[in-house]
């Protein structure tokens, strides 16, 4: 039976802390990144799931409760963690969501970016680690372990593989001139999801200026703005 519950323990900070979801199918696991994380000034763990499924549940009857971060594994019963994070992506772009996985495989931690993870972080990495990664993607930075780090590295890994589809397809929109309106149109989805994946590929691309994302789209999707 899906486990799913909520966690009513806070941490004292002089600010709104951020919200987060654990998700894990080792109760163990979540009660040891529970007791950790809510010793940390700023971090507050409002829920618990064991899997995707139950986390979208949670998620739905959220209301004023809802994260900021979810933290979740790949592989559990059920729905895992990059089908996941796909979902998230596409329900709930404004969502950090952060991948805490023993998985050191690189096309996991590529699935899993693409898919909309923000993060990858390797189980047996440091504390200190994990919560660096927290606070990378909690300010909508790509963050990854440093043994996975030194891989994508190594593999010369395009900022492009970082995006999503739906990224991808906003950033096409976007070297084709269009408004953020008539990509929502485009898309079939509403303006302010619009604006928060815009947001989000300029934090992962590192590109500020409206110009500046234009110009990289075009030059690294190839669009031809004549034909537009």
């Amino acid at each position: 039976m899906t486990d799913l519950h909520d966690d009513d323990s806070a941490v004292a900070a002089s600010r709104s802390p951020a919200r987060v979801l654990l998700i894990d199918d080792h109760a163990l696991v979540r009660d040891g990144m529970r007791m950790h994380l809510t010793l940390q000034p700023g971090l507050e763990v409002v829920g618990e799931a064991d899997d995707g499924e139950a986390a979208l549940a949670w998620l739905a009857a959220a209301g004023a409760r809802m994260p900021d971060l979810v933290i979740t594994d790949i592989g559990m019963r059920g729905m895992g963690g990059i089908a996941l994070a796909g979902a998230l992506h596409e329900h709930y772009p404004e969502l950090a969501v952060l991948i805490v996985s023993m998985h050191d495989n690189l096309e996991y931690v590529r699935q899993a970016i693409r898919a909309g993870a923000r993060g990858y972080v390797l189980k047996d990495a440091p504390a200190d680690e994990l919560l660096a990664a927290i606070q990378a993607v909690l300010a909508g930075r790509v963050f990854y372990s440093a043994r996975i780090a030194r891989g994508m590295a190594a593999q010369d890994v395009s900022p492009l593989d970082a995006l999503t589809p739906r990224e991808r397809d906003i950033l096409i929109g976007i070297g084709r001139g269009q408004a953020n309106k008539d990509i929502a149109v485009w898309l079939g989805v509403s303006v302010r999801t619009v604006e928060t994946h815009r947001l989000n590929l300029k934090r992962k691309l590192g590109i500020e200026g409206r110009a500046e994302l234009v110009r990289y789209a075009v030059q690294q999707l190839g669009i031809d703005i004549d034909a537009v």
